[in-house]
């Protein structure tokens, strides 16, 4: 227990370091917030901006959508909260385990596999366009924002989307910004390479790829333990969206269970650019990432996309403890 305090004390100390391996490889961390009165605490918990501004809590617990002013405002705040560090917004991301009720959206037999993230968004354009315009609109303000959009799966989806994003942009005469996806469902990580150079970036769920990869829903009573992101299978996804972006010099980052140290570790020798997580989890991150230079890291990467469980996955990165 003392040992447990002094590590963490120490962690806490060096908090603010840059996110990098011992040998001195870049890998930035971000945090996952949803509203801008969290972003001082997120920046003091050693965060180096914001990988992923959940916009869905704008339009939770009301009667009626935000409008685009309301919108705007909340995007200028934290844009003028993080100073100049890097914003990514992710679109509204409703359906699945996050309802509205003010949406009627109809009753679904299986919310996971129906009409959510980027789907919904297309086929209601009264929720996208009022975002899109606050979002250019924000962007005008010369700080930095990019886009990204959940639940994509098809290169139709990513080119209507953009689409609708360049309409608004010129009709607003905003500046161009960065437009990412979401990497949740299979189809995403195995196409990855054919969607890189329609995207700015990608950025990984591990949650929801976790869950469609091995068909468990991570919400089961009884299956929720085995739905584990460091599955053989989910990794081999997430090194194959990191060689399809790499094919096309596109960054990837973890937005989804990046908070875990071992995870974490084995991510950054995955190849992955950024994670971004809960802000009280960056110091330990931080210092597990310090600890090991990146050659053991993608060393360790191998190993694990070798076993043929979670179980034997974790296993194998107690050596990091």
């Amino acid at each position: 227990q003392q040992r447990q305090r002094e590590d963490q004390q120490k962690q806490q100390a060096e908090r603010q370091q840059p996110g990098q391996t011992a040998d001195g490889k870049r890998i930035e961390i971000a945090a996952n917030i949803n509203r801008p009165d969290q972003a001082a605490a997120a920046l003091e918990a050693g965060a180096e901006g914001v990988g992923l501004m959940r916009t869905e809590f704008l339009f939770l617990e009301r009667d009626a959508a935000p409008d685009e002013e309301e919108q705007l405002k909340t995007y200028l705040a934290m844009q003028q909260a993080l100073q100049g560090r890097p914003l990514i917004v992710r679109a509204l991301d409703i359906g699945g385990d996050k309802q509205v009720p003010y949406l009627n959206l109809p009753h679904e037999d299986n919310p996971f596999l129906g009409m959510r993230g980027a789907r919904l968004l297309l086929s209601r354009r009264e929720l996208l366009e009022p975002q899109l315009r606050a979002l250019y609109r924000a962007a005008k303000a010369g700080k930095p924002l990019s886009i990204m959009f959940p639940m994509i799966s098809s290169l139709k989806e990513i080119t209507r989307l953009k689409g609708l994003c360049e309409g608004v942009r010129k009709e607003l005469d905003a500046p161009p910004v960065p437009i990412g996806i979401m990497v949740e469902v299979p189809a995403a990580a195995l196409l990855a390479d054919q969607f890189a150079p329609y995207v700015d970036f990608f950025s990984i769920g591990t949650n929801d790829l976790t869950q469609y990869a091995l068909a468990m829903d991570r919400q089961h009573p009884e299956l929720a333990a085995e739905a584990d992101s460091l599955h053989p299978a989910v990794l081999r996804l997430i090194r194959q969206t990191v060689q399809g972006a790499a094919a096309h010099q596109r960054w990837v980052g973890v937005c989804g269970g990046a908070g875990d140290p071992q995870g974490a570790a084995v991510l950054a020798g995955l190849g992955v650019d950024e994670l971004s997580m809960s802000p009280h989890d960056i110091a330990a991150v931080k210092a597990t990432l310090r600890r090991h230079s990146h050659a053991r890291l993608r060393e360790l990467a191998e190993q694990a996309l070798a076993c043929d469980s979670a179980e034997e996955v974790r296993q194998l990165l107690e050596a990091l403890a």
